[in-house]
């Protein structure tokens, strides 16, 4: 083990480095360490290197996953090695960082390959979070599916609204006995959720039963539910197990709860109150071995006050609420998404199928999608039956798709409207300047701001005013 730099000696050593690190590379030793020794707090492991030589040997000696470069170093110019660092570390964002801050200097850094270009502050905590957004990135990418696997295609993404999502499925998976209430508008992917969790929390092969709780009349939800004993009821020739048994050591899902007929609302709340329950015509209770997880489109608080729902009911199943946000409040990861069904498509069909042109990528950046992921997805689908040669042009869009919105946040959901779609091809022209220039009016010339309001990085905006040879107004430092 090299005590300097971290660095294992031998290739079976390396194969045990973290998933995830980085190389701090700064000719001013004590700002280097700092930085380092953060990043190794937060959970990311981190080497030094003070000189352009000695990243470079490091770059060859171990695998990184991100590198946060000065731009000054005693022995090169930080800027011009990063091709070399590149060709050492090819899939490894850099980011540059400097005392100071030029646009020349951050365009000819995107020239050279890097991912972003920071101004160097009196603390350490903006570099810090840039790393754990490309740790973030690259656990998103890691988790993605498969083309074809379409389990979790409903999760896709890196908005915060959806890794929350995640996350929480993930803290409340060891927790058995806890009641899920998964909400959300119709097609956001409530039912994705409930499998993800499933498989989460429950070993390969167990029973997911799921009880759709509106297309069935009270008397036979109930016998599904719990089950009923011969005799029961006219009919009832044997005794029958009910779902609750059936998927024991598994999850029992409760769709579309909020319409749960009221005769039943009761029984259920008994049920999660004791975790016990009782056949129909039964005189004794059997215990509760399965997850309960519920799944309503409905504001149930508002049932609440209307008298549709009880109040009681509502409590035991909101001790852990995941709400799914809406797709247009996820701009982040509609191409993402389409990407994915994309590949999906094209593999089932057996087309080859172009990647998406700047063209059609805006028009679904700019749609609401009131019917979300599922809307999201009919209209891949549709695309790539109807393309001629497997390129898919905005007309092959359905009709409501291609009307483009010019405002910004894209329409009454208030998404942000990335300006980039395709690195260095100027695809709104005009309107992107104006977007560009309504952002920092509203943003009072902060720059960073402007940048988040946009939905692209704070270097990208500063590569869009260069190109437009724009200077906001108000000058304020971020």
């Amino acid at each position: 083990m090299n005590q300097l730099t971290g660095i294992p000696a031998t290739p079976a050593a390396r194969e045990r480095v973290s998933a995830f690190r980085a190389l701090v590379v700064d000719d001013e030793q004590l700002f280097a360490r700092a930085v380092a020794r953060e990043l190794t707090r937060k959970g990311v492991p981190a080497d030094v290197a003070y000189t352009a030589g000695e990243a470079l040997e490091r770059a060859a000696g171990a695998e990184y996953q991100v590198i946060l470069l000065d731009h000054k170093l005693p022995d090169d110019d930080g800027i011009r090695i990063i091709p070399k660092l590149r060709a050492r570390q090819p899939a490894c964002p850099v980011i540059v960082m400097t005392a100071y801050q030029t646009i020349p200097s951050a365009v000819q850094a995107m020239r050279q390959g890097a991912e972003d270009y920071i101004v160097k502050e009196a603390t350490t905590a903006r570099l810090i979070d840039r790393v754990l957004e490309v740790r973030r990135r690259a656990e998103v990418r890691r988790n993605m599916p498969e083309p074809g696997d379409s389990r979790r295609e409903g999760l896709l993404g890196r908005s915060p609204g959806i890794l929350n999502v995640t996350r929480m499925l993930e803290q409340v998976a060891s927790s058995p006995d806890t009641t899920v209430l998964v909400v959300g508008e119709s097609g956001v992917g409530k039912e994705i959720a409930v499998q993800h969790l499933h498989r989460l929390s429950t070993p390969a092969g167990a029973p997911l039963v799921t009880v759709d709780c509106v297309a069935l009349p009270a008397a036979l939800v109930e016998s599904l539910l719990f089950g009923h004993e011969k005799g029961a009821f006219t009919g009832a020739e044997r005794t029958v197990d009910g779902h609750l048994e059936a998927a024991a050591g598994g999850t029992v899902f409760l769709d579309e709860i909020g319409d749960m007929d009221p005769s039943l609302q009761g029984k259920l709340l008994r049920v999660l109150e004791n975790r016990t329950f009782q056949r129909v015509g039964a005189s004794r209770p059997h215990p509760v071995r399965a997850r309960i997880v519920a799944a309503t489109n409905r504001d149930l608080l508002q049932q609440v006050r209307q008298g549709t729902f009880r109040f009681d009911l509502y409590e035991r199943l909101t001790v852990f609420p995941v709400h799914i946000p809406p797709l247009r409040e996820r701009g982040e990861d509609i191409l993402l998404m389409a990407d994915h069904f994309l590949a999906f498509y094209g593999r089932q069909l057996g087309k080859t199928v172009e990647p998406l042109s700047a063209e059609v990528k805006q028009a679904l950046m700019e749609y609401d999608y009131p019917g979300n992921v599922r809307e999201l997805r009919n209209a891949v689908e549709r695309a790539v039956i109807i393309a001629e040669g497997g390129r898919i042009e905005v007309r092959h869009l359905p009709e409501r798709m291609m009307h483009r919105s010019t405002s910004l946040g894209g329409g009454p959901g208030g998404r942000r409207l990335p300006v980039d779609f395709v690195p260095g091809v100027d695809t709104l022209g005009s309107l992107e300047k104006r977007m560009i220039q309504e952002a920092l009016e509203r943003a009072r010339g902060v720059k960073t701001e402007a940048a988040r309001l946009l939905g692209i990085s704070r270097f990208q905006l500063l590569r869009r005013l260069e190109k437009y040879g724009m200077r906001p107004g108000d000058e304020r430092e971020d």
